[in-house]
């Protein structure tokens, strides 16, 4: 694997880890490296549609695991969270 696509995975991974200092040492190394902008911002995005994809379908499990399956949606206000799920 050549090395710009090693340093895009690792943003990619530091990006779904959560990690901050992670994202910007690997960000200046893909600078460095003449990693584009616009790949660096393609595997950001992927990286959120992977935590996007498990964050509902942990909040279905738990949903199922407590009962309140089919309850409608948890939200407080008038119109549903399109990400919550239900």
């Amino acid at each position: 694997m050549d090395e710009k696509t090693k340093l895009l995975v690792c943003l990619g991974a530091a990006t779904a880890a959560n990690c901050i200092p992670c994202f910007e040492f690997y960000y200046g190394k893909a600078l460095a490296a003449g990693v584009a902008a616009p790949d660096i911002q393609e595997v950001v995005e992927i990286a959120y549609q992977v935590k996007n994809n498990v964050n509902m379908l942990m909040k279905k499990s738990i949903r199922t695991t407590t009962g309140q399956e089919g309850e409608g949606c948890p939200s407080t206000s008038d119109k549903c969270n399109p990400q919550c799920g239900s």
